[in-house]
């Protein structure tokens, strides 16, 4: 097996497990990852995350031209701007996950830092989260919003529409958009409730600890 065919197996075989789990519905969501050479591989517009068909992903060269497969998502102007803007990014995931969603509609949301400090996971795997207003979906102006960010945040929120994160592998990047799903899955748990969160000193000593972008 090829590291292509592998990779595009992994993208596919991800993707399903996070439809299966709810995490995206219908043929929401889509996943961009680096190939070998410097190409990309993107999951198809329109297309469901349960039934991807590895043969099927659009498939860019290194200088960015459709060379294979169908036509890509929509999104593409929002994989770009991250791979574009952060140096080491080898994969982009945007679910529409619905407590992520949720959270982004509460008038209280910050914009600065989406993610309330409850576990020490999503300081580790995303940093702090930007909160960006609502787009027309495939509007490429949600590229240049990230492109306005120059690298400083490897995971955004799109207000009203879902999560976008960027990882140093595909599993890196699912891993984390899940880590952001579950923690805004307990925010919308515990509103009300008062939680304990994280100290600002807790913050940082996760952030020293584990070498956490943190600005």
């Amino acid at each position: 097996m090829t590291a292509e065919t592998h990779l595009r197996d992994q993208i596919c075989t991800l993707a399903k497990s996070m439809f299966d789990r709810g995490l995206t519905g219908g043929s929401t969501g889509n996943i961009s990852a680096r190939t070998e050479d410097g190409g990309l591989l993107v999951t198809p517009t329109g297309t469901c995350f349960g039934r991807l068909d590895p043969e099927r992903l659009s498939r860019f060269d290194a200088a960015g031209h459709l060379i294979s497969g169908d036509q890509p998502t929509k999104e593409m102007p929002l994989h770009s701007a991250f791979y574009d803007t952060r140096s080491g990014t080898g994969a982009v995931v945007h679910l529409h996950s619905c407590h992520s969603v949720a959270l982004s509609m509460m008038p209280d949301a910050n914009e600065d830092d989406f993610l309330p400090p409850l576990t020490p996971y999503a300081i580790m795997k995303l940093g702090r989260v930007k909160l960006l207003p609502f787009f027309l979906p495939g509007d490429p102006a949600m590229g240049d919003a990230v492109r306005g960010l120059a690298g400083r945040r490897s995971a955004v929120m799109l207000a009203n529409h879902g999560p976008v994160v960027a990882g140093k592998d595909v599993e890196a990047a699912c891993n984390a958009i899940e880590e952001l799903e579950d923690t805004a899955r307990l925010a919308i748990l515990l509103r009300g409730c008062n939680p304990r969160m994280l100290t600002p000193e807790q913050v940082r000593a996760v952030v020293t600890r584990f070498n956490v972008d943190w600005d």
